[in-house]
């Protein structure tokens, strides 16, 4: 059962994974030609309607030229 601190961080989490598409100045469309997926694939992660695994998670940070360990360091920092 999802608390509400759980759908809290999920919020954080998914809020992040979109900035940092938008500050590397990319639509949903052109991170999905860059990961070879289709458009709806970062759609339904980023609406949380599918979730990422840690390889998912760190290849779209390689593509966004950001580190894994940067990503999760963000994410600490917001939760704070």
């Amino acid at each position: 059962m999802a608390t509400r601190a759980n759908l809290a961080e999920k919020k954080r989490f998914l809020s992040l994974v979109r900035q940092l598409r938008l500050d590397a100045g990319l639509r949903q469309a052109d991170l999905a030609r860059k990961l070879g997926e289709a458009q709806s694939f970062v759609s339904r992660y980023e609406s949380g309607d599918r979730r990422l695994d840690v390889l998912e998670l760190r290849q779209i940070c390689g593509v966004l030229g950001v580190s894994l360990a940067a990503f999760v360091e963000r994410l600490e920092e917001d939760s704070r």
